[in-house]
């Protein structure tokens, strides 16, 4: 019987179509033919669940990310993340802010990285500061009152991408920034970043669905962007109302383009024994904009959705057995009371058949954590 090492390389080849990201570095640890086959990259990496990015490693300086198919951590030496806070994730790119507030956009498995213009000028209320270019040695408050460390996890709420650049440069990033929640793109070859005029009041998430970004705001309105002459958000849709009216917690809703629908999701938190917000259930809702009505749905066919600060993600659970069916995924919100005293606590997998909560991580593993955890889908080659 020939060696595994003697394997043709056409077969070899094959094989790889079958591996998941971690799976295609052993295969090419196992020995020189098998190395030079896993270089060629014929195969993007098999279907597989999300990761979380996490911290950097306090004793490498390396970012630390978490495998939910494996449940195991890995640790990637990307420098440019060092002391950035991530604050969106789309096409298996990151979207980094550091303590000077300068953002880049990176794709951390290949080291792509875009640097970004400088942000637009934070806004609270009706007051507005503009950042200043270089944090002096001995500053000690920041715009607002607020020093510079507790402004960076604040200033870019989600983050997303029109496509993915490693595909074409033609590309549109969206923000949500400031504690307004203002919108503002920007684009390869923008020397700034252009804000979006839009209704008084937040958006709680945007997407990018069939050639055109979205928001939705507190309300379940629903808005196009019209970029032409001059950048503005526009109400389109039906009116959808609170299904669960005001919540103590209140609701945070997001958009996810599922198969090519639509889907509008309200996140309803409650308090716990500790007084914080913690995650209550979910409802899911296709607004039908061409014909200006909505359904609940009550399933989702068996895919599994992760929401948090990421451009929204579903996958198929038929095809990954350790996903959780009809399973909404979802990490602890960008904002939280105490992060460094009560880490980011509320992380968690809903289950739309019988709404019962579960967790797919232990205690041990997220707590504390000073970033709040972002999903992520490896996109390497």
């Amino acid at each position: 019987m020939a060696a595994w090492s003697d394997l043709t390389f056409d077969v070899l080849e094959y094989i790889t179509s079958f591996l998941p990201l971690p799976d295609h570095y052993r295969f090419g640890a196992v020995c020189k033919n098998w190395r030079s086959v896993s270089k060629q990259r014929r195969h993007p990496p098999a279907p597989q669940l999300p990761w979380l990015v996490l911290e950097d490693a306090k004793e490498t300086n390396k970012r630390k990310f978490y495998s939910l198919s494996e449940a195991k951590h890995y640790s990637l030496d990307v420098p440019e993340l060092h002391g950035r806070y991530i604050c969106g994730s789309s096409h298996g790119w990151l979207f980094a802010v550091d303590l000077k507030i300068t953002g880049i956009l990176i794709n951390p498995f290949t080291r792509e990285c875009y640097e970004l213009p400088p942000l637009p000028a934070y806004t609270r209320r009706i007051n507005v500061t503009t950042l200043i270019e270089k944090v002096p040695d001995d500053y000690n408050g920041g715009p607002i009152g607020l020093t510079f460390e507790e402004i960076q996890p604040r200033y870019i709420f989600k983050a997303i991408l029109s496509h993915d650049p490693k595909e074409t440069s033609d590309f549109t990033a969206m923000i949500l920034f400031g504690e307004m929640h203002e919108s503002a793109f920007w684009r390869p070859g923008d020397s700034s970043w252009t804000v979006i005029d839009g209704p008084r009041g937040s958006m709680d998430d945007i997407l990018y669905f069939k050639g055109n970004f979205y928001a939705v705001s507190p309300r379940n309105k629903i808005y196009v962007v019209d970029f032409e002459p001059e950048p503005k958000l526009i109400k389109v849709g039906p009116k959808i109302p609170l299904e669960n009216g005001v919540e103590s917690c209140g609701i945070q809703r997001y958009l996810i383009d599922f198969n090519g629908h639509m889907l509008l999701i309200e996140r309803t938190y409650k308090s716990d024994e500790k007084a914080r917000c913690i995650t209550d259930g979910f409802i899911v809702i296709e607004p039908k904009l061409e014909q200006n009505c909505y359904n609940i749905c009550y399933d989702i066919d068996g895919y599994a959705l992760f929401l948090g600060r990421n451009a929204c993600i579903h996958v198929d659970s038929c095809h990954l057995p350790k996903c959780k069916k009809n399973g909404i995924y979802f990490t602890h919100p960008n904002e939280s009371l105490s992060p460094k005293k009560f880490g980011f606590h509320d992380l968690g997998v809903f289950d739309m058949t019988d709404k019962t909560m579960g967790t797919f991580y232990s205690v041990d593993v997220f707590f504390p954590c000073i970033d709040s955890p972002v999903w992520i889908t490896p996109n390497p080659w």
